[in-house]
């Protein structure tokens, strides 16, 4: 088979690295790509919603499958540009098509979902520009912490939590009237603060079928012990420590089968992976947010946990065969640390020479924000390269993940070094 992944970062080059190792696969091609994933299939230099350009290299290069990465391609509808074009339509996408993207498209779309099939998630009203009075007024009546989301996509950055009551009134009012995030936030979730601790299921459905793959924590503040502004992803560990069989058998009964079956209710045609951001309450999981797609850096966990041939495990979503395949998964610990371009997640650099990362053993190097320069390896976004080890236990793994760190350098380079403090 012949595949392209839509994509260039962290989550992209993983996905292609396990691909890679299946014999059904003839040729991979990655657009845009990045340094790591040259090294392993054709990188095709088109954006991600380019999607006529995205049918050219389809044709040319005969694919067989494509696999988009990240949300907004399968937000902006490309699972239904190959659905509604009679060259492209025989060709699998392993992504939902627009009317499911909504549930990471619009938080209000994702709130209105969980609450029509009873989904434990915290109470929300969602504001507009013409009602900021009344997005006071509910402030108001909230205990702090303040919990404020751009209900469209802001690259990972829309949701602000502020202690302060008048902070967060002119947060809001930033959002909505300044339009802080542009589009994104010309309507504004605001909902109760759940304090517990996160962690994320992933699940894989092909519309009827559906496989429960590891569960991951990430961790997305910028500075040691969570504090500083929220990324892309520092980290992550999978599986999840406290996420025992009591807590998982909650999550499946609550959350997995009701979200998959709403699905189905509502119509929402879905081949591909159902991202849960969650949080355990006392005991209990609800939910924070969906996402259509895999999430980065938990990708770079969670995959090479996955034993099966990943060509087959496509097919079966594409075959609408997914109940039929037996998923293995490697019991192991996975680990996972990013390392950063200094100044990320506000104004960096790029074209900084990596070194010393072909000198890494016992690990995985994936790429982030990589491109080649004249042959070299250079930094070409916030988060760079992540370090992926395996343990028995996610100390073990993270210890790995560290020594192979100090081998990398590139200037200012950054990264957390306190990954699975609060396990």
């Amino acid at each position: 088979m012949n595949i392209l992944i839509l994509g260039a970062g962290g989550r992209e080059h993983t996905i292609a690295w396990k691909l890679s190792q299946s014999p059904k696969l003839t040729q991979l091609f990655v657009a845009p790509g990045n340094a790591g994933t040259s090294e392993i299939a054709k990188n095709i230099p088109i954006g991600v919603t380019d999607f006529n350009e995205i049918k050219e290299a389809v044709l040319s290069n005969k694919i067989d499958m494509v696999i988009v990465g990240p949300e907004d391609p399968l937000v902006n509808g490309v699972h239904d540009y190959f659905l509604n074009d009679d060259k492209l339509k025989h060709v699998p996408v392993i992504g939902p098509q627009k009317a499911a993207a909504e549930l990471e498209g619009s938080k209000e779309f994702a709130k209105e979902f969980m609450m029509r099939h009873q989904i434990p998630t915290a109470a929300y009203q969602s504001f507009t520009s013409d009602n900021l009075k009344e997005g006071f007024e509910f402030l108001e009546n909230l205990n702090a912490p303040y919990v404020l989301k751009a209900d469209g996509l802001a690259a990972g950055k829309g949701v602000v939590i502020l202690d302060d009551l008048e902070k967060a009134k002119e947060e809001l009012r930033s959002m909505l009237v300044d339009k802080k995030f542009g589009s994104a936030s010309t309507t504004v979730v605001i909902e109760e603060f759940l304090a517990g601790i996160e962690l994320s299921v992933f699940v894989l459905t092909d519309g009827n079928g559906y496989k429960v793959l590891p569960t991951a924590k990430d961790y997305k503040r910028i500075g040691e012990g969570d504090v500083g502004l929220n990324t892309g992803g520092m980290g992550a560990i999978s599986p999840v420590p406290f996420a025992d069989q009591k807590f998982m058998d909650k999550i499946h009964e609550r959350i997995v089968v009701p979200t998959v079956e709403g699905l189905k209710k509502d119509h929402l045609p879905y081949k591909g992976f159902i991202f849960i951001g969650l949080i355990k309450v006392g005991d209990d999981p609800f939910v924070i947010e969906y996402n259509v797609r895999l999430g980065d850096p938990e990708t770079e966990v969670v995959v090479p946990r996955i034993k099966n041939d990943l060509v087959e495990v496509f097919q079966a979503v594409a075959s609408e065969q997914l109940n039929q395949l037996d998923l293995q998964l490697d019991d192991r610990t996975a680990t996972t640390v990013m390392l950063v371009s200094g100044g990320y997640p506000e104004a960096y650099e790029k074209g900084k020479e990596i070194s010393g990362y072909d000198q890494i053993e016992d690990s995985l190097v994936f790429h982030a924000g990589t491109t080649l320069n004249k042959g070299r390896v250079v930094t070409n976004g916030g988060r760079v390269m992540a370090i992926t080890s395996f343990g028995d236990d996610f100390k073990q793994a993270l210890k790995k993940s560290y020594q192979n760190i100090e081998k990398i350098s590139f200037d200012r380079m950054n990264y957390r070094s306190d990954i699975g403090f609060d396990l």
